[in-house]
């Protein structure tokens, strides 16, 4: 499940401190790493519910369907809607995510005695979310981007009756903090370099304009 990582529409809330663009690119290796992850899983099938449309970074073997209409619990919904046997969830704010993190639910006895796999995050929402039986009502009308968001939708799948399983916490990118402390969880990753390519970059400008601050040009233009 992602957002075409489009500058202004996507990691809206890593600006400030960074620009639309390199919130962008950010994003965009955060999906990079997450698809990267998907392709190295022992899967039947891999889709990319995706909001925009792809671009260079889409690799071969994964499909793309759209994401609909409405809010984030319905998009959701029709993710699974749309799948017609176990299916393993997880969005592209989890760069540190690995093949390893999602073995516990891809395994071939990953459903026995389970009916649902729940990957809890730091913020209280959820990271990663399987179904044996993708039923979208299971979804609808949980409330998203909240802290209890992950609360509710745990309560949910268990009152419905369903056996759940905890997949390992896990810390969403979402602000610039958050970019920080993922970065250094997985320093190899590419949004460990991608973020260091940006802080570079702003390190060195900032470097520029000190070092042009005591020039006599410098001094004239803030007379």
């Amino acid at each position: 499940m992602a957002k075409a990582p489009v500058p202004g529409r996507v990691k809206t809330r890593l600006t400030p401190p960074f620009l639309a663009e390199e919130a962008a690119a950010l994003a965009e290796a955060a999906l990079c790493d997450t698809l990267a992850a998907v392709l190295a899983a022992p899967v039947r099938r891999r889709v990319l519910v995706l909001d925009g449309a792809p671009g260079a970074w889409l690799p071969d073997g994964v499909d793309v369907v759209a994401q609909v209409a409405g809010g984030l619990d319905e998009r959701l919904a029709a993710a699974f809607a749309g799948c017609s046997g176990p299916a393993v969830l997880i969005g592209m704010d989890t760069p540190q995510v690995t093949p390893e993190l999602l073995e516990p639910a891809l395994t071939p006895d990953a459903w026995l005695g389970c009916d649902a796999w729940f990957g809890p995050a730091v913020d209280g929402g959820f990271w990663a979310l399987g179904l044996a039986v993708p039923d979208p009502s299971l979804l609808l009308g949980v409330p998203m981007s909240v802290p209890e968001t992950g609360a509710v939708q745990r309560a949910r799948l268990t009152g419905a009756g369903l056996a759940v399983r905890n997949l390992p916490v896990l810390r969403d990118v979402d602000t610039a903090q958050d970019a920080e402390l993922v970065a250094a969880e997985a320093p190899t990753s590419r949004f460990a370099a991608a973020l260091g390519r940006v802080t570079g970059a702003r390190g060195d400008a900032r470097t520029a304009t000190d070092a042009g601050a005591g020039t006599p040009a410098s001094r004239a233009g803030v007379r």
